[in-house]
């Protein structure tokens, strides 16, 4: 059953133009517990450098200020992440929403609370391809591409190296089988053998059973399809006790050097994540390292695009219920290029009846009914850091 709210945001937008609230109130829902906890504090730093860059720049909705309110999504429960949700919108009154940041999570925000509510939603990590569809009213939005583009190019990197069969574990979600089911098609179509694609639940003391079953099947690579903090890294543990695999690719779930933490530094193991280089990289790691942030973590970047469209689509829309309506406009040429540190730029622009085309710390560029277009590095463990290989674009 869906959790129906009443149309705040929607129901404001059809009477009068409503009176610009002095402070505005933006949600974070991401999982600061969960099997990416050491991935979101980061993230969450991130969104709330541009809410607090738009602030101090005075030229927001002409004058308003916005301030976060971060809530746990969980990452893996649906039903703790709507509820969490509905009290962003009930008790906080948030206007917008950065995030949720886990595919499964983030469908059930959007269906259960965000299209009922008419609430614009922006996510900077989720990436099941189902996310794709068009039943979103026009909502939702992601900085983050789909993992049909993230499987075709690891498998990619996999054939690029000389490693022709695999065993596949994934996180048993939506995340872990979309992500899944992209990888095993394309390393099969580029010739490559799949033993096995297996299912692993977060949370487990023990993946010893799962293991076994892999090795049996057995390849050169175990593809791991998880969480970092949770079923990925036990995954990882049970293989190298038992001498299963000692090489290890992976996706963005899993990049995070925690695992070096827990592994050590020669920890076999390499894989994709969505990532840029150029201009805005470069003025991000300078505009969040002047901050005190970390500009590296996964995620940062596109958490930072993804309340910095919000606040540009607010501006351009003159009226933050109708922000969704403008998304596409400001975060697409033709305009002003807009990088990270320039939201001042930006506002004073669209507040004069210009154009924005809002480039960010991740290469914004939004293709079909609102999803980033993508770009991603290979990474590789090099003594105990994670170092980019190359760059990767998805056709």
């Amino acid at each position: 059953m869906k959790h129906t709210l009443a149309p705040l945001l929607l129901g404001t937008a059809l009477c009068a133009a409503p009176a610009i609230a002095e402070d505005m109130k933006i949600g974070i829902l991401f999982g600061f517990t969960g099997p990416i906890e050491s991935l979101t504090p980061p993230m969450a730093d991130g969104a709330e450098m541009a809410m607090k860059e738009a602030t101090d720049s005075g030229l927001l909705l002409d004058g308003a200020t916005v301030s976060s309110v971060r809530a746990d999504s969980t990452c893996v429960d649906a039903s703790a992440a709507t509820a969490a949700a509905e009290r962003l919108v009930t008790v906080d009154r948030i206007v917008a929403l950065v995030g949720a940041d886990c595919s499964g999570v983030t469908t059930a925000v959007l269906n259960n609370v965000a299209v009922p509510n008419g609430l614009l939603m922006i996510s900077p990590s989720a990436t099941t391809p189902a996310l794709s569809g068009d039943s979103d009213k026009g909502l939702f939005f992601r900085t983050a591409p789909s993992d049909a583009r993230q499987g075709e190019l690891l498998a990619k990197v996999l054939m690029d190296r000389g490693i022709k069969t695999v065993a596949v574990t994934y996180t048993n979600n939506d995340y872990g089988k979309g992500f899944a089911d992209a990888f095993d098609a394309a390393f099969k179509a580029a010739g490559g053998t799949v033993t096995l694609v297996a299912p692993h639940d977060d949370g487990k003391a023990d993946y010893s059973a799962e293991v076994s079953a892999l090795s049996v099947a057995g390849g050169d690579v175990l593809v791991v399809l998880g969480y970092s903090d949770q079923g990925g890294n036990g995954i990882i543990r049970a293989s190298l006790d038992a001498g299963a695999f000692d090489s290890f690719a992976v996706g963005d779930g899993m990049h995070s050097e925690k695992l070096m933490a827990d592994f050590g530094p020669d920890l076999q193991i390499f894989g994709t994540v969505p990532w840029t280089v150029g201009d805005g990289a470069e003025k991000f790691t300078a505009f969040a390292t002047a901050a005190g942030k970390n500009p590296d973590s996964s995620f940062v970047r596109e958490s930072y695009d993804a309340a910095a469209l919000i606040l540009l689509a607010m501006q351009k829309a003159g009226d933050p219920a109708r922000a969704h309506e403008h998304v596409m406009e400001v975060a697409n040429a033709p305009g002003e290029k807009i990088y990270p540190g320039e939201l001042a730029k930006g506002l004073q622009i669209l507040k004069d009846g210009g154009d924005v085309d809002y480039v960010g710390g991740s290469d914004v560029e939004m293709i079909g009914s609102g999803e980033s277009a993508g770009s991603y590095r290979e990474f590789e463990n090099k003594d105990g850091k994670f170092e980019t290989v190359r760059m990767l674009t998805a056709d």
